[in-house]
């Protein structure tokens, strides 16, 4: 396993990292077959795993499996998201955050974590109350490293803005979505991380699914979430995958091994999360470790899907409140002809 430095923290962690969301037992597993998995992964050289207070109990099934094996793992986790009908126990506050991180060092049987990242922006707390607790994090030492996920690019710079305005710790790390399919963050927002030294984590390598292989145009499928989300059923993205798929089988390689090879390639991506659910989706991913991606692939990739675009997008993808909100986008209806 060749490691990649998190940024300019010094932390090393591998090209591919496991994402615990499957790994929650309301996804299914058992807490013990989600433990063979996170060792398997352990042992296979993947040192980072991320997870989430809002991932159902994955910080639990994350903290049990590690016993013993903490001190080998980049542990990252994250906050922010709704935990609970209390409007408090959700966003980038203070009050919320100090509650948080005890929750969630409970809960992963740690003393510390390595990485603790804001998981939504939060549009009612102002970054430097965030960035003010979480740098008290830092100075206790229950946190080691701290960054964010879902942020527009405005927003990450604006944080490290204030960051070094206010002498505060800046986001170190950023978690957007990146595949093959959803290129958008190569205009911008990696060009931004990079100017900052940021690490990258993407999340969602395999298209949500839909880069498996388990979803083809024009065929049934058996993936429970097909019927559930709108992106695993979107024309144009299924149609391009049809596409990708004669690629990778051009070049000799499965489909998801292409995909996982592509989103690491990128200078700007320090590793990208996977988020097998058995010990059979983690082995085929791990057999695709050794996978190079030549100029010429990349090239026929990039005829496919140009560079810096999207093909749809993802249910999970953040909306900001300018696009959620139509009273933001919208005059009051007196003031909106020229008259």
């Amino acid at each position: 396993m060749q490691y990649r430095t998190l940024g300019r923290t010094g932390i090393k962690v591998s090209p591919y990292g496991l994402g615990t969301l499957m790994l929650a037992t309301a996804m299914g597993n058992a807490p013990e077959d989600s433990a063979r998995v996170i060792h398997k992964a352990l042992d296979a050289g993947i040192n980072l795993i991320d997870t989430a207070d809002a991932y159902g109990d994955s910080e639990e099934v994350v903290g049990q499996a590690l016993k013993g094996r903490r001190d080998d793992v980049v542990l990252a986790t994250k906050f922010g998201r709704p935990t609970g009908q209390d409007p408090n126990r959700r966003g980038g506050s203070r009050r919320w955050i100090v509650a948080a991180v005890e929750n969630s060092l409970r809960r992963l049987r740690t003393d510390h974590i390595d990485l603790y990242q804001l998981h939504f922006p939060d549009p009612d707390t102002e970054v430097e109350e965030t960035l003010s607790a979480l740098t008290d994090l830092l100075r206790s030492g229950k946190v080691r490293a701290i960054g964010a996920s879902h942020t527009p690019t405005a927003d990450i710079v604006e944080a490290q803005w204030v960051a070094e305005r206010r002498g505060l710790a800046r986001f170190s790390t950023e978690q957007p979505h990146y595949s093959l399919l959803n290129r958008g963050i190569e205009r911008e927002l990696l060009p931004v991380t990079q100017r900052f030294g940021m690490g990258t984590l993407v999340w969602g390598p395999l298209g949500q699914g839909l880069l498996t292989g388990r979803v083809r145009a024009g065929q049934d499928n058996t993936l429970l979430r097909a019927g559930l989300m709108g992106h695993l059923n979107d024309e144009r993205r299924l149609e391009t995958v049809e596409r990708l798929i004669v690629l990778a089988g051009e070049a000799g390689l499965p489909i998801t091994h292409l995909a996982m090879a592509f989103t690491i390639a990128h200078p700007g991506v320090t590793s990208a999360l996977i988020g097998a659910r058995t010990m059979d989706h983690l082995d085929g991913l791990l057999s695709g470790l050794d996978v190079t991606l030549t100029d010429d692939l990349l090239d026929r990739i990039d005829e496919i899907v140009p560079p810096g675009s999207d093909v749809g997008t993802l249910d999970q993808a953040y909306r900001p409140p300018a696009i959620e909100n139509p009273s933001l986008r919208r005059r009051p209806l007196t003031t909106r002809d020229a008259a």
